[in-house]
């Protein structure tokens, strides 16, 4: 079946750095663009970076441009996203996510979703 599973998510001090992890598994991963959601408590689920199929292709949201880097591997079928400069407001669950479609910035546009990752910036 399919399984999207992350890992790599902690406590981290400000300006510190993570790298989050994901293993896909049960569906082709090439043929799906890739993204990172997060969601902090009381808010919106929102999407934080994507990479696009063959890895050309990139959107980051305005707030972590600079600070967060997504890459994938197609051989081995995961998606990292590597997070410096962590501030506060980065604190939230980091979910990866699957969309067979070109990097959509909406939730409902990805067909499947990892469990999460609690990621918590500490001032």
């Amino acid at each position: 079946q399919v399984q999207l599973v992350e890992s790599g998510g902690g406590l981290v001090q400000a300006g510190g750095s993570l790298r989050l992890s994901c293993a896909a598994s049960g569906f082709t991963f090439s043929d799906y663009a890739m993204g990172w959601f997060r969601q902090a408590p009381g808010k919106e689920r929102e999407l934080v970076a994507a990479r696009s199929r063959s890895g050309g292709g990139t959107y980051y949201t305005d707030s972590v441009k600079g600070r967060f880097t997504i890459s994938r591997d197609n051989v081995n079928n995961a998606v990292y996203l590597q997070m410096n400069s962590l501030k506060p407001e980065d604190t939230a669950v980091y979910y990866c996510a699957a969309d067979h479609g070109w990097m959509a910035t909406i939730p409902d546009e990805y067909e499947y979703w990892g469990q999460g990752t609690q990621v918590t910036v500490s001032t």
